[in-house]
């Protein structure tokens, strides 16, 4: 289970009000090793702007905000490093499934989208180290007292997963006494679960965070224990890419990250764009 930093925070305002409301645990994913800081890196100098490649349409990493320009938390993520390396950046959105080539083709300088970190990837690219992964979690009905998932707890009790999902391997192998409930896609599975057809739904955790927090849910479920990271499952998570040849703004990039990082930037930027965390 992956390190985290708890605390307590609102992604969004809220309108006053006179009686006290609680405020929500927010739990902030920590990627960083403390030990690997080093001497600041500077990013190269081209005289040129750095262009930044994304997409619009994958809220709440990266889309299009009310006034037609990327936002998100990939986005502003990817604006805060370019100001801790004093360099000026632009921030243009191409269609996902375009991204790489565009990179490839020299039409842009980095890619940051919620495009997975893998071996084929790192064959024709370079990346930073990863800023998100996506966590595996198990969310249950709020109001049926389940036990925290453990292999023992989970014995005999009805989960559901997407069938051939990554998450169904993990289920079978780590909570071999659960009783798997297949579904052809994540919206029947959470339907399910707010139905109380099935006891949990153990699926990925960015996806259960927006549903648990959205209206569809009618708070109805929460997340229940910890997060699920293991790499053979749920893969590295993403980074910014850049091409090989461009090492140095790769180095420069990943340094910039580790002081967004250390300043609390990035913990701002995760509350705002995640009222239900994933991890």
């Amino acid at each position: 289970m992956g390190a985290a930093l708890v605390l307590a925070g609102l992604a969004r305002p809220v309108a006053a009000d006179p009686a006290p409301v609680p405020t929500p645990t927010v739990t902030v994913p920590d990627f960083w090793n403390p030990r690997s800081r080093g001497e600041r890196v500077e990013a190269p100098q081209t005289g040129r702007a750095v262009r930044f490649l994304t997409d619009d349409e994958f809220p709440p990493l990266h889309f299009a905000g009310p006034d037609g320009n990327p936002t998100g938390f990939v986005v502003e993520l990817a604006r805060a490093v370019c100001e801790k390396l004093a360099i000026t950046c632009t921030v243009q959105a191409r269609r996902f499934d375009t991204l790489l080539d565009s990179l490839e083709a020299k039409q842009g300088d980095v890619v940051a989208a919620a495009i997975p970190l893998t071996p084929a990837l790192r064959q024709k690219f370079l990346a930073t180290r990863p800023y998100f992964r996506w966590p595996a979690r198990f969310a249950a009905r709020a109001d049926r007292g389940l036990p925290v998932p453990s292999a023992k707890a989970l014995a005999g009790r009805s989960v559901g997963v997407i069938g051939g999902s990554a998450h169904a391997a993990y289920l079978g192998a780590f909570f071999p006494k659960a009783v798997p409930h297949d579904f052809a896609d994540l919206a029947a599975a959470e339907g399910a679960l707010k139905r109380g057809d099935i006891d949990y739904l153990f699926a990925d955790g960015l996806n259960l965070a927006l549903y648990v927090g959205g209206q569809d849910a009618e708070n109805c479920c929460a997340m229940i224990g910890g997060d699920y990271l293991e790499n053979r499952y749920f893969g590295e998570g993403i980074g910014l890419v850049t091409r090989q040849e461009d090492a140095a703004l790769a180095r420069a990039l990943d340094d910039a990250l580790q002081r967004v990082w250390d300043d609390g930037k990035y913990t701002e930027l995760y509350l705002r764009f995640f009222p239900v965390s994933p991890f």
